[in-house]
């Protein structure tokens, strides 16, 4: 048996989950950006909101590797 097959053997094998909440310390922490607007999505265009509830700042890009005006594609 090779080294990656026993890694897989191994994948569902614990005794024990622990779920407990976040203190809003780790939630901060965990945080960035900011909402502005309570705009969700442009009707017309189908994209995100600057500075609203899903705006890209906050979430990262819509497509990978362009940015929000689509002047930079890669």
């Amino acid at each position: 048996m090779s080294v990656s097959e026993s890694q897989f053997d191994r994948v569902n094998d614990f005794a024990a989950v622990k779920i407990s909440l976040a203190s809003p310390a780790d939630i901060r922490g965990w945080s960035f950006g900011e909402v502005k607007k309570p705009e969700t999505i442009n009707y017309r265009t189908y994209r995100p909101e600057r500075d609203g509830l899903f705006c890209e700042r906050i979430f990262g890009p819509e497509k990978d590797w362009e940015c929000a005006c689509g002047k930079y594609r890669g």
